[in-house]
């Protein structure tokens, strides 16, 4: 798998932009990295077990941490920071960006959730 180069924070505009060596950049909004967590909290303990994040349209990261060679932990300004973002997981978060995106917000609209314009 591709390795990260550069990774940027653009915390005016909630944006994570990583550039990997393979020539792709992915500009990762803040709330779907938030959503997509990798964590207990967002993924469950098993398929089928997902919690349905609401209300992130504002969220921030605080705080990037590297962990070893392999990942970055996302310390989020709603004091959400479990889960490791391995370089695969955040590829395959940009990859699948628009897909994932458009599911987020067909699960969001199922349950019921209006989502406000973040800012």
């Amino acid at each position: 798998m591709p390795k990260p180069t550069n990774i940027s924070l653009h915390q005016k505009s909630r944006v994570l932009e990583i550039e990997y060596d393979d020539g792709k950049a992915f500009k990762l909004p803040c709330e779907y990295l938030r959503v997509y967590s990798p964590s207990a909290e967002v993924t469950g303990h098993g398929p089928g077990q997902e919690v349905l994040q609401k209300g992130k349209e504002d969220v921030n990261i605080e705080a990037i941490e590297p962990q070893g060679n392999y990942a970055v932990k996302l310390c989020f300004d709603d004091r959400h920071d479990t889960g490791l973002y391995t370089w695969d997981y955040l590829y395959e978060l940009g990859s699948g960006y628009e897909e994932k995106w458009k599911d987020y917000l067909k699960r969001l609209e199922a349950a019921g959730h209006k989502r406000k314009s973040p800012g």
